[in-house]
C-alpha cells in the first residue's frame, strides 16, 4: 500500500475516533436523571403529619418510602451511600418481611445497642407495631421510645430484689437465734448473750424498713408538706446534735462552723435527715479520734453544706456506685456499723428534690468531703419546689 493510501487509512480512523469521544462526551455531559419519588396520597400524608410515634412507610417490596427523624434517631432507618433510606435493623427487617408476606399486624419490643440516650448511658428501647396496609400495598411501622420506662422497670425489680436479700439477713439471723435460745432454756447465762444478739439483729432490721419507708417518701410529692423558709444554720445544729452521741462512742469529734444567716426553700425535716446522714457516713467509714468537720457557706447562688472527714476514702470505681440504693463501699464495716446502704441514696433524692445536687470528692487513705448544694434562698426567690419523684 503506498504512502497516499496509508495517510487515507489514518485519517478515516482519526475521523471515527473522534466522532465516538465526541458522542461519549456529549452523552456524559447529560444529566442523569433522579429516580422518580414515590407518590404518598394526600390523606395518608395528613395522617403520618400528626403521629406522635416514630413511623416507617414501606411498599411491598421493603423500600423505604417516608421515615420521620424519630425513625433515624431510633436507628431504625438509615441512608446508604447512595442516600437512599433502608431499614437498618435486623429484627425490624425481619418482622416486616413477615408482615410483607403474610400479612396482619405484629409487635415486639427492639433494643437497639448503637443508639443511647442522651441522658443515660443505656441503649434505646423502642416498642415496634407493624402492618400491612390492605388498601394500598403498604407497610407502616410506628415506634415508641420505651428507655425510661424499661430503665425505671429494670430499677424496680432490682430494688425489690435488694430489699427481699437485706431483709432475709436479719430476720434469718433471728430465727437462729430465737431457735438457739430456746435450746439454751436452761443455761441464763446463755439466754442472755443471745438476747443481745436478738435485740441487736431486731434494731438492725427496723433501721432497714424506716430507711426503705424515709426512701419511698422523698421520691414523693408528700416529702415537702413542710416546706418553709429553713434557717441552715438550724439544719446544721441538729444533724450534728444527733450524730453527737455515735461521734462520742467512737471517740470522734464533730467541729461546724461557716457562714451563718443563710436560708433555703424546703423541708427542713428532709434537709436535717439528708445531712444526718451525711454526718453518720463518716463516723462509720473513718477510725476513731479523728475529726469530721461541718461547714456550710454561700458558692454562686447556692448553700454548700460539706462534710469533710479522715477516714478510709473511696476509690474511683466505688464513686461512680456509692449513691445506689443498697450499694456500701466497705460491706463488712457497714454491717458491722448497722448500715443499711440506703442513706446516700436518701441524700441524693431529698437534694434532688430541692433543686440541688450532692457531690464527693475523695482519695483512698485520705479521707471524703460530701457537699450537699441548696439553690440559696434570695427576695424574689419562687416559693415552691419543683418535685421530682426519682426512678
Amino acid at each position: 500500500m503506498n504512502s497516499v493510501a496509508l495517510l487515507f487509512v489514518a485519517a478515516a480512523c482519526g475521523l471515527v475516533a473522534g466522532v465516538v469521544a465526541t458522542y461519549a462526551a456529549l452523552r456524559g455531559s447529560r444529566p442523569v436523571p433522579e429516580p422518580a419519588k414515590p407518590v404518598i396520597p394526600e390523606p395518608t400524608s395528613e395522617v403520618l403529619s400528626i403521629l406522635s410515634s416514630a413511623y416507617v412507610l414501606l411498599d411491598s417490596s421493603g423500600d423505604v418510602l417516608r421515615a420521620s427523624p424519630l425513625a433515624y434517631s431510633y436507628g431504625l432507618v438509615r441512608t446508604t451511600g447512595g442516600d437512599y433510606p433502608r431499614l437498618a435493623h435486623r429484627d425490624l427487617i425481619d418482622i416486616v418481611t413477615q408482615v410483607s408476606r403474610q400479612g396482619g399486624f405484629r409487635e415486639q419490643m427492639l433494643t437497639n445497642e448503637k443508639t443511647t440516650r442522651s441522658d443515660q448511658n443505656t441503649p434505646t428501647v423502642v416498642s415496634v407495631r407493624v402492618g400491612a396496609l390492605s388498601s394500598s400495598r403498604r407497610i407502616l411501622v410506628l415506634a415508641d421510645d420505651l428507655s425510661k420506662q424499661s430503665r425505671v422497670e429494670e430499677t424496680r425489680r432490682d430494688f425489690v430484689a435488694n430489699v427481699s436479700h437485706e431483709l432475709k439477713t436479719p430476720v434469718g439471723a433471728l430465727t437462729l437465734l430465737a431457735e438457739t435460745m430456746e435450746d439454751a432454756a436452761d443455761d441464763p447465762e446463755a439466754v442472755r448473750r443471745f438476747a443481745s444478739r436478738m435485740q441487736t439483729e431486731s434494731r438492725r432490721l427496723s433501721l432497714l424498713v424506716q430507711e426503705i419507708i424515709e426512701l419511698s417518701r422523698v421520691q414523693g410529692a408528700q416529702s415537702f408538706a413542710d416546706a418553709s423558709t429553713v434557717d441552715v444554720d438550724s439544719v446544721v445544729a441538729e444533724a450534728v446534735a444527733l450524730n453527737q452521741n455515735l461521734a462520742s462512742g467512737h471517740g470522734m469529734t464533730i467541729q461546724s462552723g461557716g457562714t451563718q444567716n443563710l436560708e433555703v426553700f424546703g423541708s427542713s425535716t428532709m434537709l436535717t435527715t439528708a445531712l444526718s446522714n451525711l454526718i453518720m457516713n463518716a463516723i462509720t467509714y473513718s477510725p476513731p479520734n479523728t475529726l469530721i468537720g461541718v461547714s456550710p457557706r454561700r458558692h454562686n447562688g447556692m448553700v454548700e453544706i460539706s462534710v469533710k472527714d479522715e477516714g478510709i476514702g473511696i476509690s474511683p470505681e466505688n464513686m461512680e456506685r456509692i449513691f445506689e440504693r443498697f450499694y456500701r463501699v466497705d460491706k463488712a464495716r457497714s454491717r458491722a456499723t448497722g448500715g443499711t446502704g440506703l442513706g446516700l441514696s436518701i441524700v441524693k433524692h431529698i437534694a434532688s428534690n430541692h433543686g440541688g445536687e450532692v457531690t464527693v470528692w475523695s482519695k483512698e487513705g485520705s479521707g471524703s468531703t460530701f457537699t450537699l448544694r441548696i439553690p440559696e434562698l434570695a427576695d424574689d426567690s419562687p416559693r415552691d419546689l419543683p418535685i421530682h419523684t426519682g426512678e
